[in-house]
Parts: C-alpha cells; sequence; structure tokens
C-alpha cells in the first residue's frame, strides 16, 4: 500500500518521519511538505499526484479549534471541510459560490457544498468539521460570525485544498488535526504546539498501523 503523507511544514512532517521512516510492509510511505496555505498546497499536491499513484494520502498537521470542547493537544478526523472564504459580498450579507449561483453545491468533488474524506476507517478520534482560509481567525467579531454562518469546529490553511486535489485526482484521503490552540485573538503563550506535534505523530502511527 503506497501512502502519502503531507503537512504545510517540515516541523508537522519530523516527528511522524522519526516514528515510521518509510513505512514497514505493506506499507510504503512518501512525505511532502508543502509550504503554507492553499495555493502551496494545491501545486506541490498536483505535482507529485500527477507522476505518481497512491492508494491513500493523509493530510496532518496542527490547527486552530472553535469548539472548547476539543482539548488543546487532542487529535481529530476531519470529515468534512470547505473554503470558507469563497464569498461575495450583498451589501452586509455574505454569500457564497453556491449561493448565487456561480457553482453547483454537488458539482464535483463538492456534496452540498462541502468536501469529505474518501476513506472510510474507524478511528478512535473524534471526528469534525473544518474550515480552510487564508486569513486566520482572531478577532471576536469575525469569530462569532463564522461561527453564525458555518459552525466549523476547526480551522486550517490547507485542508480543503487537500480534500479538493485529491477528491479530483480520484486519491482516497483522510486529514488529522492536532488542537495546538483555540480560535481567540492571538495568544501564544497559551498555544500547546509541542504537544499537539507529539500526539499527532503518535495517532498518526496508530491510525496507519490499524489499516
Amino acid at each position: 500500500m503506497k501512502i502519502l503523507i503531507i503537512a504545510a511544514t517540515q516541523s508537522e512532517l519530523e516527528p511522524i518521519q522519526q516514528k515510521l521512516g518509510k513505512g514497514k510492509a505493506p506499507f510504503e510511505i512518501t512525505y511532502l511538505a508543502t509550504g503554507v496555505g492553499m495555493i502551496a498546497t494545491t501545486f506541490e499536491l498536483t505535482s507529485v499526484l500527477t507522476k505518481t499513484h497512491f492508494d491513500l494520502a493523509i493530510n496532518i498537521g496542527i490547527a486552530g479549534a472553535f469548539d472548547r470542547s476539543i482539548e488543546l493537544g487532542e487529535v481529530v478526523e476531519v470529515v468534512k471541510d470547505q473554503f470558507a472564504e469563497e464569498l461575495v459580498e450583498d451589501g452586509d450579507d455574505l454569500k457564497s459560490y453556491h449561493q448565487i449561483g456561480l457553482r453547483d453545491e454537488d458539482e464535483a468533488p463538492f456534496v452540498k457544498g462541502v468536501l469529505n474524506n474518501s476513506y472510510q476507517t474507524v478511528s478512535e478520534f473524534k471526528k469534525a468539521n473544518a474550515i480552510t482560509v487564508n486569513k486566520v481567525h482572531g478577532n471576536d467579531f469575525s469569530i462569532k460570525r463564522i461561527k453564525e454562518r458555518l459552525d466549523p469546529q476547526v480551522e486550517s490553511m490547507e485542508g480543503a485544498a487537500f480534500f479538493y486535489t485529491c477528491n479530483r485526482m480520484e486519491v482516497p484521503t483522510l486529514q488529522l488535526r492536532a488542537i495546538s490552540n483555540y480560535v481567540e485573538k492571538r495568544n501564544r503563550e497559551e498555544w500547546k504546539i509541542g504537544l499537539a506535534l507529539n500526539n499527532l505523530a503518535e495517532a498518526t502511527a496508530s491510525l496507519i498501523n490499524k489499516l
């Protein structure tokens, strides 16, 4: 089984690389650090997938949580993701591309306007709905507005681009995110990046060993 593990940064990949290396039979593992953001993720991922076939792609990384029932350091499996900023302003209202007819909400690979993981597995991780953003939320008003509009549990800067690209390329997907911080006005003193990275590596290894 050929598995591609991708993350935005090498620091997110290093713990799992040290733990798994290139994998043991029957797994052959390739690692890809794409760079931060949707554009870099889409470009690097497409470049790799056009050259090599993979049986499974796993996007790992840290993320912020809107949902305070998710503990700092906890790993969640993102099962739904969406591009939060595909919007048109209509006065004080914000309307999605689907709402104004620029794209049908079920135009592949979207399902009712969102993107789904496509590899079915039974994991012990909490399932979460995510948004993918260019601008990370850190303002009380914008946080309130996005929660009212989409009710996300977590946010990242790459997840939906990963789902979109892999689903278009017909590569099965999984996405694991470890929560390093809550979505609030930036307060890095409260972030748990080290804990999140360590738990992320443990969770990724556990998931792969159960495939």
